[in-house]
C-alpha cells in the first residue's frame, strides 16, 4: 500500500514537471515569437496584440492593463477584461507611487483595485511601462507567471521605447534639415553687400539667437539721390517667424520699389502685413529715407526701439511715427519724424536683442549708456563703430553667458559733401 501511495505521488510529481516543462517550453516559444517581430520591425499594435494575446489564452490572466507613456500622458495600449470606462481614467498621479512590482491590495481606487500587483518597467531610472494584473486563482503560480509577465513586458516596452526614440531622432534629423535650409534661405535675403560711398555708408550686425530668427534690415537705393533703409522684429522666434519675415523681404521690395510718399508705403506695408497674419502676428518696425539733395532724413517708427541720431555731439531718439504693424488693418495714427543732417551725424539702429543683454549682475544695457557710447563714437566709420560695439557688448555681457534673442544692428553713418557725388 505505502508502495502505491509512492508510485502516485512519483507520477503526480512527474505530471507537474512535465506540465511546468510544457509552461515553460510554450514561453520560451512566445518570448522568441516576440524577439523575431521586433525583429522584423512590426508595428507597436502588433506588439501590443501579440503580448494580449499570449497573457490572455497562454498565460490565463483575466485582468490586465499596459500602461505606456505618449507625451505627458500614459495611455492604456493593450487591457483584458477591463471595462473600457475605467480604462479611460487618469491615473498619471497614482503612477508615480510604482517603483518595482507592488501589490495593490490595499487600494481603494476604482481601477487601480481592480487589480492585485503592477509591475513598473524603467528604462535608465525613468519608467516607460506600467502592466497592472488581476484575477489570479488561489491555486495559480503566481510567483512563476509574473516572474516571465515581467521579463516579457521588459522586452516589449524597450521595444516600443526604442522605436519611439528612433521616430523622434528621425523627426529631429528631418526639422535639422529644414532648419538649416530656412537658415541658409534667411541669410540670403539679408544684404550681404552694404554700400559704402561719400554720402552714407551702411553697415550691419546680425546674429539670429537660434539657427533662424525673425530679425530683419534691409534698403533700397534710387537713381534720384535717395536711399531707403530699414530694420524690423517680428513677434515670435524660430521658424514661424523666419517664414513670415520672408514674406516681409518680398512685401518691403515690391512697395518701396513704387517710389510713393513714405505716409502711404507704410500704410501698404501694414495692410499687406495685415492680410498674411490677421493681426495674430505683428512686427515692429523703423524705415528711413535719406535724401543727399536736400540733407534731409524722414523716417517712422513703428513700435520699435527708438533708433539714436548723433550729430555735432547731440543725441536724437528717433521716435515719431506710428504703432507696431500688422495689429491692425488701418492704422490709428501716422507721424513722420524729419530731420536735417547738418554735418557728418551716426545713426544707430537696433532690436532689442541688444537692449536685453544682461551682465553677470543682472543689469541691462540700457538706453542711457547706449546713448553715450554712439556720442563717443559717432566719428567713426560704421565697420568701425559696429566692431566697437560687437566689443563692449561682449565685454558687457561676460564670458559665461550667451545673447538672449536675435540680435540684429544697422548703422547708418551719413556725410554732407559740398557736392553730391554719390
Amino acid at each position: 500500500m505505502n508502495n502505491f501511495i509512492e508510485l502516485k505521488r512519483k507520477l503526480s510529481r512527474i505530471e507537474q514537471l512535465e506540465k511546468e516543462l510544457n509552461l515553460k517550453q510554450v514561453q520560451i516559444t512566445r518570448l522568441l515569437s516576440i524577439t523575431q517581430a521586433i525583429n522584423n520591425n512590426v508595428s507597436a499594435k502588433e506588439l501590443f496584440d501579440m503580448y494580449k494575446s499570449f497573457l490572455s489564452y497562454e498565460m490565463g490572466i483575466k485582468k490586465m492593463g499596459l500602461y505606456v507613456q505618449s507625451g505627458n500622458m500614459w495611455l492604456c495600449t493593450s487591457s483584458i477584461g477591463m471595462d473600457a470606462k475605467l480604462l479611460q481614467m487618469d491615473i498619471r498621479h497614482l503612477l508615480k507611487n510604482y517603483t518595482s512590482m507592488d501589490r495593490l491590495s490595499d487600494s481603494e481606487h476604482p481601477l487601480i483595485s481592480q487589480f492585485d500587483i503592477v509591475i513598473t518597467v524603467s528604462h535608465k531610472d525613468s519608467p516607460i511601462a506600467y502592466v497592472f494584473l488581476g484575477g489570479f486563482e488561489e491555486e495559480d503560480d503566481m510567483y512563476d507567471k509574473v516572474q516571465f509577465i515581467t521579463t516579457l513586458t521588459n522586452v516589449i516596452a524597450v521595444a516600443i521605447e526604442n522605436k519611439r526614440l528612433f521616430k523622434r531622432q528621425i523627426e529631429q534629423e528631418k526639422l535639422r534639415r529644414e532648419m538649416e535650409l530656412a537658415s541658409s534661405m534667411q541669410r540670403s535675403l539679408v544684404p550681404k553687400h552694404l554700400p559704402s560711398k561719400d554720402c552714407y555708408e551702411l553697415d550691419s550686425i546680425y546674429q539670429p539667437h537660434l539657427s533662424v530668427g525673425g530679425d530683419y534690415f534691409d534698403f533700397m537705393e534710387f537713381g534720384d539721390g535717395r536711399i531707403v533703409f530699414c530694420i524690423g522684429d517680428i513677434s515670435g522666434k524660430g521658424l514661424a517667424a523666419a517664414l513670415l519675415m520672408a514674406n516681409f523681404h518680398g512685401i518691403f521690395r515690391t512697395l518701396v520699389d513704387k517710389q510713393s510718399k513714405m505716409r502711404n508705403f507704410v500704410r501698404d506695408v501694414n495692410q499687406a502685413l495685415f492680410r498674411i497674419t490677421n493681426g495674430e502676428r505683428h512686427m515692429t518696425f523703423f524705415v528711413a529715407e535719406y535724401d543727399m539733395h536736400t540733407k534731409k532724413l524722414r523716417y517712422v517708427n513703428a513700435g520699435h526701439n527708438p533708433p539714436i541720431l548723433v550729430q555735432q555731439g547731440k543725441a536724437h531718439m528717433l521716435n515719431e511715427g506710428t504703432t507696431i504693424l500688422g495689429a491692425f488693418e488701418e492704422l490709428p495714427f501716422l507721424e513722420i519724424g524729419k530731420v536735417k543732417i547738418e554735418e557728418e551725424a551716426m545713426v544707430l539702429i537696433y532690436t532689442d536683442g541688444l537692449t536685453d543683454i544682461q551682465d553677470q549682475q543682472g543689469n541691462y544695457l540700457d538706453l542711457n549708456f547706449l546713448e553715450q557710447f554712439v556720442k563717443d563714437h559717432y566719428k567713426l566709420t560704421a565697420k568701425l563703430f559696429n566692431k566697437e560695439l560687437v566689443e563692449m557688448a561682449n565685454q558687457f555681457i561676460g564670458e559665461q553667458q550667451d545673447y538672449p534673442d536675435d540680435l540684429t544692428v544697422l548703422t547708418c553713418k551719413l556725410f554732407t559733401p559740398a557736392e553730391v557725388i554719390c
